[in-house]
């Protein structure tokens, strides 16, 4: 498995399901999974989707500027993503950056354990 190839498709496909349906993102948490959201804290799969289907806009486009990534402990995969959050009705994108730790699940799939994303204000 190319981690290259492996974090370019999980990008591809997290960023694509928060900006179509953010509550089909609750299969790649798992109970024990973590969500740092602008500094607030959710555990769990139902809590962290519960927290991405509740910002206050039902709509959005992500565009990716980065995708980094390095092998982590536990066979698993650092995720560095940086780009641009485009919201219906407002006239400029905001700035993000978010890391996402992917671990094997079994079977060759993998689940996000550890997700920190923040805002880059200028």
């Amino acid at each position: 498995m190319d981690p290259e190839s492996v974090a370019k498709a999980f990008v591809d496909h997290y960023y694509s399901t928060f900006d179509t349906n953010r509550a089909a993102l609750a299969n790649l948490y798992q109970e024990n999974s973590m969500l740092s959201f602008e500094g607030q804290k959710y555990q769990g799969s139902q809590n962290i989707v519960a927290k991405l289907t509740s910002l206050p806009f039902q709509q959005c486009k992500h565009h990716i500027s980065t995708t980094d990534c390095q092998l982590s402990g536990a066979n698993g995969m650092l995720v560095f993503v940086s780009g641009n959050l485009q919201i219906p009705g407002e006239e400029h994108p905001l700035k993000f950056s978010q890391m996402f730790q992917l671990i094997p699940a079994g079977q060759g799939s993998l689940y996000v354990s550890n997700d920190i994303f923040r805002l880059n204000y200028a």
